[in-house]
């Protein structure tokens, strides 16, 4: 009612600006001459207007008249509206004809009937009160933002301590929640926002608290305010946000919520992020949208969880963590995992993607994210004869656009990429062929002829059927091109979410390479709860030069990007230590990844100013050691974010970020994830500060399960969801994690666990130059006994036991045994390859009757 009022009070001052500005004509215009004016249409279009806001007006009166009479009156009520209708237009149309006579201009008549309109709405807002309001600003954002809300009967009724806690991406959300929260909810006001003129009015409207979130004395009175019973909204963050992710959560919040004992409803906005005006994202940031649709969810009530045993400043700061928890995991629980990766770059394409150029590669190949829809598509129909809906097909391709166009293309067609290894020898990819039952190989006769691969792929011309993507090009028409563009975002072919996305290979280091399928909504659940923890946009431009068939590679470092919009560029090796610095400052790169080796390299050739535009460095894949985090800090001023990821979660399982970062461990696990430590006999469960045992995970983004060369493509299913890691693991008090060794990679000597890993630190740090490894042998008298393997000429045990003993670390840590060879066996990730590394250990201590040592 409102609303039709404010219509028509516009409409009818739009008429009185139409009457305004006509001029008299000498000669008069016919229908014809004077419907093709603009005046003609500005009066058409303010009749229209009045029509609409009069129905919306009147209709909604009487049906409001009739519902309100009690039953016994209606009729007499519904009469006394039609005499008082019948009264007030006898009374108006004779004030109009007085008007008239005495020759008021038409437009005055108009104005005055505006003017008097709106005064009938802002009273119809006042008899209303603070529900008509809420129901009036509902409405409005419904109409504007297409606003849907899901879940608001997890709000609990009046009386319950209830704290509502949503994110604040823009101005909007505490108008929209407003009108959808039930009546006896109140609002946390932070000083700076009530002290606008603008909103001032409308404090007068809600029930508001107002709160200087930098000043602890000042949230006392809100946690007796809820105490008593009262709902209270509070935007934790204390602002909106200027990432697009969550930002900083104030500890006052999460006190107010742990003393009052509290239960915090935690509730997701989606889309006013990318409201025009209303956003404080840059259009370069998001792609911004005058009226874009909104979505407000309320997750279920959940109270904080705190140890008991904190107290004062630290006890704050654990109400905050586990309040900042609860905010990632509703950002990560309310994510769009529900479609399959090409539906989600074609959201990407809708929703996210400012840039000109999507991805590009050293080649001069770029593309935007919507040629690059088109472009997969195109190849799709091309491909599609090659295995059937859910069949893999292998990919053996660099980094390069080429690679994204592939894996866009398959999914749209609804075939499984299998990433297969091209470093890893012809053993390994036969086998790896075998486990997924891969028929067909698509690669590139340019990328086979510069990686030298030609007898490997001749070799594997006896499996499967190899398939040069240079030969699929000339075929493809002016006619094919058309109908790509004509299928748009839509894929050829409906997958669910659960199917099967793409098949990524175990690197072989500790035995034979085994098949992890990963669903759609294992990798969008990663990357969600991936670009959780770090606050990249559109603005950033991301560097990846780790392999795509490396999970790190994959899902961070290339699909990540594609789905949020990020530009993207490729580079097809990480090995070009000199190279890869020159491009990061050539390309501008902000966002860049890389295993602790590959990083020192870089480092170590760098120039300075090469990374001076790079803000993140996500690692990975091995330990950072702090000689690495030392030398960008020193030389580039860069902070190195380490996390930890298994290519059967997808990978990502724990992460450090700017919001929460340790030295020495890979952060905290990201959003969903559960997790469970069982003892291992030989290693104390609680060391320290630190809970200590194998990890066991589970979670959204663990993988469908494994396909093994020894039953071809039949899929083992991670038993109830929980996968073993294999790391033994630390967690402190906060949730940062230690790795302290793979379970396989513990010796027992003398009957004591100990770790290959840590002795592997150790020598990091007694040869900070050199790359070594650390194996376990059979010992008759000890049971096992460690080996070193370096390339440096003149290690010897006495160096190492001198700075394992600075660090504390006990005599069995000392290799019994230095071997010194030419190379260290590695993986295509530039990790070593154990296995090899064991082999070589064992034949070297076999053949050689003297000890290879170095005393």
């Amino acid at each position: 009612i409102p609303m039709g009022a404010v219509i028509m009070a516009v409409a009818a001052i739009a008429l009185a600006y139409v009457a305004f500005t006509v001029t008299p004509k000498a000669a008069s215009l016919g229908l014809t001459d004077f419907i093709l004016t603009r005046r003609a249409l500005a009066l058409g279009l303010s009749l229209f207007a009045l029509a609409v806001g009069g129905g919306l007006f009147i209709v909604p009166a009487f049906a409001a008249v009739q519902s309100w009479a009690a039953v016994d009156r209606r009729a007499r009520v519904v009469a006394a509206v039609n005499v008082l209708n019948a009264s007030y237009m006898t009374v108006g149309g004779a004030l109009l004809a007085v008007a008239q006579m005495l020759d008021a201009p038409l437009w005055i008549l108009f104005g005055i009937i505006g003017l008097l309109t709106f005064g009938v709405a802002v009273l119809v807002i006042k008899v209303w009160g603070k529900e008509g309001v809420r129901d009036f600003g509902r409405l409005i954002f419904q109409m504007a933002y297409d606003l849907e809300v899901k879940g608001l009967e997890n709000v609990p009724k009046p009386g319950l301590p209830t704290i509502i806690a949503p994110n604040h991406v823009s101005m909007l959300e505490a108008g929209m929640l407003h009108g959808v929260l039930p009546g006896h909810a109140s609002f946390a006001v932070n000083t700076q926002i009530a002290e606008v003129k603008w909103i001032k009015p409308f404090l007068k409207l809600i029930n508001a608290y107002v709160l200087d979130p930098t000043k602890p004395l000042a949230t006392r009175g809100l946690v007796n305010t809820v105490k008593s019973g009262e709902t209270i909204v509070i935007f934790p963050e204390g602002r909106i946000t200027i990432t697009g992710n969550l930002m900083k959560v104030y500890e006052g919040t999460g006190m107010i919520a742990e003393k009052a004992d509290a239960w915090v409803v935690p509730v997701r906005v989606e889309g006013a992020e990318r409201a025009k005006i209303w956003s404080y994202l840059r259009p370069t940031q998001i792609k911004k949208a005058w009226f874009p649709k909104v979505t407000l969810t309320f997750l279920p009530p959940v109270k904080l969880k705190v140890d008991a045993e904190l107290k004062g400043k630290a006890r704050r700061q654990a109400a905050g963590l586990a309040l900042q928890d609860i905010m990632a995991d509703t950002a990560v629980a309310t994510a769009k995992v529900d479609r399959t990766l090409f539906e989600a770059f074609g959201d990407a394409v809708k929703t996210r993607s400012t840039a000109k150029v999507a991805v590009a590669d050293p080649l001069g190949t770029k593309l935007s994210m919507k040629k690059l829809m088109i472009g997969a598509q195109v190849l799709g129909a091309k491909l599609t004869p090659y295995a059937g809906v859910g069949e893999p097909i292998g990919v053996m391709l660099p980094n390069s656009v080429g690679v994204t166009v592939v894996i866009a293309a398959l999914s749209s067609i609804g075939r499984v990429p299998a990433m297969i290894n091209f470093s890893s020898g012809l053993v390994s990819i036969r086998a790896t062929c075998k486990a997924a039952d891969v028929k067909t190989i698509l690669t590139s006769r340019a990328f086979i002829e510069k990686g030298r691969l030609d007898s490997l792929i001749e070799q594997l011309g006896y499996d499967v059927k190899v398939v040069y993507l240079d030969d699929i090009r000339p075929q493809i028409t002016a006619l094919d091109k058309v109908r790509g563009l004509l299928r748009g975002m839509k894929p050829q072919v409906t997958r669910k979410p659960d199917d099967p996305a793409v098949i990524l290979f175990t690197s072989g280091s500790e035995g034979t390479p085994k098949g992890v399928v990963l669903s759609h909504r294992n990798l969008l659940t990663n990357i969600a709860q991936g670009m959780n923890r770090v606050d990249i946009n559109g603005e950033d431009k991301v560097f990846n030069a780790l392999p795509v068939f490396h999970s790190f590679g994959l899902t961070v470092g290339t699909l990540m990007p594609l789905v949020y919009g990020i530009p993207l560029y490729m580079y097809p090796t990480p090995l070009h230590y000199r190279i890869i610095p020159e491009l990061i400052y050539d390309v501008e790169a902000t966002v860049m990844f890389g295993t602790d080796t590959f990083l020192n390299g870089y480092a170590r050739v760098a120039h300075p100013y090469d990374m001076r535009t790079v803000r993140i460095v996500l690692a990975g894949a091995e330990a950072v050691k702090d000689r690495t985090r030392a030398l960008y800090m020193e030389k580039f001023g860069v902070r190195i974010l380490e996390g930890y990821g298994i290519t059967e979660t997808s990978p990502g399982l724990a992460m450090n970020s700017p919001l929460a970062n340790k030295s020495g461990t890979v952060g905290r696990f990201v959003p969903l994830v559960e997790y469970r430590l069982e003892d291992v006999p030989g290693i104390e469960p609680v060391q320290g500060e630190l809970k200590v045992g194998r990890l066991f995970v589970k979670g959204p983004n663990v993988m469908l399960g494994y396909l093994r060369a020894e039953k071809p493509g039949v899929l083992e299913p991670v038993p109830d969801g929980w996968y073993d890691s294999g790391d033994i693991v630390g967690i402190d008090r906060q949730g940062f994690i230690k790795i302290m060794g793979r379970a396989k990679r513990f010796a027992k000597v003398g009957g004591e666990m100990v770790s290959l890993a840590a002795a592997e630190a150790v020598a990091a740090e007694t040869w900070p130059n050199t790359m070594t490894v650390m194996v376990a042998l059979p010992d008759a008298r000890k049971g096992e006994r460690l080996v070193l393997i370096t390339t440096d000429t003149k290690a010897q045990r006495a160096q190492f036991q001198v700075v394992a003993k600075a660090k504390g670390a006990g005599d069995l840590m000392t290799p019994s045994e230095i071997i010194v060879v030419d190379k260290l066996p590695l993986l295509g990730s530039g990790k070593p390859d154990f296995v090899a590394a064991l082999a070589m250990a064992k034949e070297r201590t076999r053949v050689s009757a003297e000890p290879v040592v170095v005393e």
